[in-house]
């Protein structure tokens, strides 16, 4: 956040029809590659006015509705698809399932540009107008509501850090009600090591399946026998914090192919590759328990030779630490 000049702040935004389906494993909540990608796109469509551009990107979510529904005599949910037209045939085209979701959101990132003060009164406003042109994570953004609650904002940053964090947790405040998304990486490298223990050929995934899914175990010490060590009931195995399987990039499973080399791409100006996505372990925060803001930026990450192209969120790396530590 050294270099950052000011925070931009799209509160409440409310979005209609997003993609609940970010991976082939889970559905819920949006990857935050679309939220980077948001960010970006948001950035291309102002760089008349911008030249160094957005960083990070913070995300908030206030309400999610998820479109599903529970069959009579199921226990499962399925999604409310769409009846797409008959075909020419006179027949139901083929059914491609759909997830949808509303929600309620806010959006926090830095901005990189130095303003002058004129500019300053009219850009966030600028921004929002710009964004609410756009769609986020395929789904359209409703119009803003009036009052000052639902407004953009500007908060230019100081150079002294400490009055960085005290304008941050100023601003948590109206981040709530909600929850932050997170990346919690060292909690699933630390329960992978613990599982390796007991089977040494464990996975990353067998360590994410276990941290997310729900584990009903006889490990339950029975209240009607409080002084029988062998006496168990059936019981949910429970672990801190709000976790969630959480799809954050994509890994390369081919060669960078040459723009055009690839038929059928959808952009024969851009170089080609293809990927299958990465799964990570993220964790539901409120704001206020936030200290920095670097707790809550998910920055876009490229390694082309190792053919990483994901999101990264440096939580882990600052709960535990003093502002001293932050910023050392």
């Amino acid at each position: 956040m050294s270099d950052a000049k000011s925070l931009i702040l799209l509160p409440r935004l409310q979005v209609q029809s997003a993609n609940a389906v970010s991976g082939p494993l889970t559905w819920g909540f949006p990857s935050p590659t679309a939220f980077a990608g948001f960010v970006h796109a948001l950035e291309r469509r102002l760089s008349n006015v911008l030249d160094k551009g957005f960083g990070g990107v913070g995300i908030v979510c206030h309400k999610f509705d998820p479109q599903v529904t529970r069959p009579a005599g199921k226990y499962t949910q399925v999604f409310n698809l769409t009846r797409n037209p008959l075909g020419k045939d006179g027949k139901s085209a083929a059914i491609i399932e759909e997830g949808r979701a509303h929600m309620e959101i806010s959006l926090l990132f830095t901005l990189h540009d130095t303003l002058d003060l004129d500019a300053q009164t009219y850009f966030a406003a600028e921004v929002m107008e710009t964004a609410h042109a756009m769609r986020l994570a395929g789904g359209s953004i409703l119009p803003q509501r009036a009052g000052k609650r639902y407004e953009a904002e500007l908060i230019s940053l100081s150079q002294s850090l400490a009055d960085q964090d005290e304008a941050f947790r100023k601003l948590r405040r109206r981040l709530l009600p909600g929850f932050a998304l997170v990346q919690r990486e060292d909690r699933l490298l630390a329960h992978l090591a613990e599982m390796k223990q007991q089977q040494d050929q464990t996975s990353t995934l067998d360590a994410l399946l276990d941290l997310v899914r729900l584990n009903i175990e006889p490990d339950q010490p029975d209240p009607d026998k409080p002084n029988d060590p062998g006496a168990t009931q059936w019981g949910i195995r429970k672990h801190p914090g709000w976790l969630v399987p959480l799809p954050v990039g994509y890994a390369a499973i081919s060669p960078l192919y040459q723009p055009g080399e690839v038929r059928n791409a959808r952009d024969n100006e851009s170089p080609f590759c293809f990927v299958e996505n990465l799964y990570s372990l993220g964790e539901w925060v409120s704001p206020h328990r936030l200290t920095t803001l670097q707790q809550l930026l998910w920055h876009q990450q490229v390694d082309v030779e190792k053919g990483l192209y994901q999101c990264r969120n440096h939580y882990a790396d600052f709960v535990n630490a003093t502002t001293t530590d932050i910023h050392s």
